[in-house]
């Protein structure tokens, strides 16, 4: 039965919330998985998380921020609930932010531990950036302290497990909820910097479980206990850890992790494998998992969730040659972060769908943009507030409890959600507001299986001119101008220049990298 949301379930931490989902799934569930094939059931996972917790609690105090630089995996969520079971603070660290995103992080944090693996580590040949990390300085000026999961795991004993099956078993019978801990922080994701440095996002318990509930109570007819959740989206990111992990997770469906969302061919090879019939992506990794999949690798999935980019139309066509059905939604980091999404009897094209329950939105007129306004948001899931590099150690709260999104959108009358570009991506050309996500959009559609970032830069005569980076080996102006004719667009939306580059700059999220692509545009020859 569908319930509503209400916003008086979600005082409480996501350790409890796990507890309850035990409790109504079943404990021998088996809820989570990875490549590693060795699934967990509820018990073990609640077991496990408060024998590692309690290990991790010894080298921490009650409420530090704890950095954890790990990769989607088991562990990696073993982790997580077992620093929330004992009230400490993971930080999710972007392994492929690069060492001055991560030190910044450090430093905002006040991060005086990191969590990590030595097999993580050497794997992904991060020895140099781990270095790095142990030379940063703590607020009180010692060297950041590397904490390795394996000797971690090699010095749990028999007293260890002990405490850890009496705290399992209390926990089945008297789970602790709190309106108290529920308002504390819960984790602290950072910004991905493709507009500067980044910003720690404070979500508290509270904003957590409500976001998993309000995504429930909007999408109850397909988020059924019996599905099975494909998430190769990293868990630093919000949309991997909460839409893609801990929904799922504190509903009771199973979750199937897999470590990076770069591995096209592997990917529709494990999604068979494990059956999954709901996948979590962006557009640009959807597409290449359909491009490069075997029939019937992907013909278990019934649903694909799309956020953080645009969904292409192209993308919409590959997978419905596969009976997906593709669901776009919207998000943001500060918001755990999702806001709208399309669902299964109403799921409009073009739309990223209507906004969640519990969330209130007001559009606010942007001078010289006529179509839509800036969103500004505020509900139970908004975060508790920013830790900004400037102010370390300090939280900034929204002010009255509204995030300004910095998007610009429309809303229509039946309430579905048009997301027309980043207010910080428009340009002014020739008098006018220009949309980048627009004039992207236009590249899209005259050469479809290419990547394109268009930036502004600036110009002499007239401010400002538009330059579009395109991975298409052919890609001309001349090509894209009379597409834009023939098309009816505006011609004041075909850049200036057509550049091609052998890769678009793309962060580990899924995300372009919007600084990196105007450092690129920056170092290029415009075409003539």
């Amino acid at each position: 039965m569908p319930r509503t949301f209400d916003a008086d379930e979600t005082r409480s931490t996501l350790f409890s919330g796990l507890v309850a989902a035990a409790r109504h799934a079943g404990w021998n569930k088996v809820v989570l998985e990875d490549p590693e094939r060795n699934p967990l059931t509820f018990h073990q996972l609640v077991l496990g998380s408060l024998v590692l917790g309690g290990r991790l609690a010894r080298l921490s105090e009650p409420g530090e921020i704890v950095g954890v630089l790990l990769p989607n995996s088991v562990g990696l969520t073993v982790t997580i609930f077992g620093l929330n079971a004992y009230g400490r603070v993971p930080a999710l660290l972007n392994f492929s932010a690069g060492k001055k995103q991560l030190v910044s992080a450090l430093q905002t944090g006040g991060v005086r531990t990191v969590i990590t693996s030595r097999r993580f580590v050497e794997m992904g040949k991060l020895e140099e950036l781990v270095e790095t990390l142990a030379a940063t300085a703590t607020p009180e000026g010692e060297n950041v302290r590397i904490v390795y999961l394996e000797d971690v795991r090699a010095s749990i004993g028999a007293l260890d497990k002990a405490a850890g099956v009496a705290r399992a078993l209390v926990a089945r019978v008297a789970n602790r909820q709190t309106s108290a801990s529920a308002s504390k922080p819960a984790i602290i994701l950072f910004t991905s910097g493709t507009e500067g440095a980044p910003k720690g996002v404070v979500l508290t318990n509270a904003n957590l479980i409500a976001n998993a509930h309000q995504m429930h109570d909007h999408l109850s007819e397909i988020l059924g206990s019996e599905e099975v959740v494909f998430n190769p989206l990293p868990m630093f990111h919000s949309f991997g850890l909460t839409a893609a992990t801990l929904t799922p997770l504190l509903e009771g469906i199973k979750v199937v992790l897999y470590p990076s969302p770069l591995h096209y061919r592997q990917i529709p090879k494990f999604v068979r494998r494990s059956k999954a019939t709901i996948l979590f992506a962006t557009d640009t990794f959807l597409a290449g998992y359909v491009r490069s999949s075997e029939p019937g690798d992907l013909s278990s999935l019934h649903y694909v969730f799309a956020g953080a980019e645009r969904v292409k139309p192209q993308t919409r066509t590959l997978c419905s040659g596969a009976n997906t059905v593709v669901l776009e939604g919207y998000g943001a980091t500060e918001c755990s972060p999702v806001l709208a999404c399309n669902q299964p009897k109403a799921n409009h094209a073009g739309t990223v769908g209507r906004l969640l329950p519990g969330i209130s939105a007001r559009v606010e007129p942007v001078e010289g943009i006529t179509e839509g306004g800036r969103l500004f948001v505020r509900g139970p899931n908004v975060m508790a507030g920013y830790l900004l590099p400037e102010t370390p150690g300090k939280v900034v709260p929204p002010h009255d409890g509204w995030h300004d999104t910095g998007d610009i959108v429309t809303i229509d009358d039946d309430g579905f959600v048009t997301i027309c570009g980043r207010a910080k991506r428009f340009a002014k050309i020739g008098g006018e507001m220009v949309s980048l996500a627009a004039v992207e959009a236009l590249a899209a559609s005259l050469w479809t299986d290419a990547l394109h970032v268009a930036v502004s830069v600036p110009d002499p005569r007239k401010g400002e001119q538009l330059v579009l980076l395109t991975d298409q080996p052919d890609a001309q102006k001349d090509a894209l101008l009379a597409h834009a004719r023939a098309e009816g667009f505006p011609e004041l939306w075909v850049p200036k220049s057509v550049e091609v580059v052998a890769a678009i700059p793309v962060l580990g999220s899924g995300k372009v990298d919007l600084q990196a692509a105007n450092e690129l545009a920056r170092q290029s020859r415009p075409q003539r």
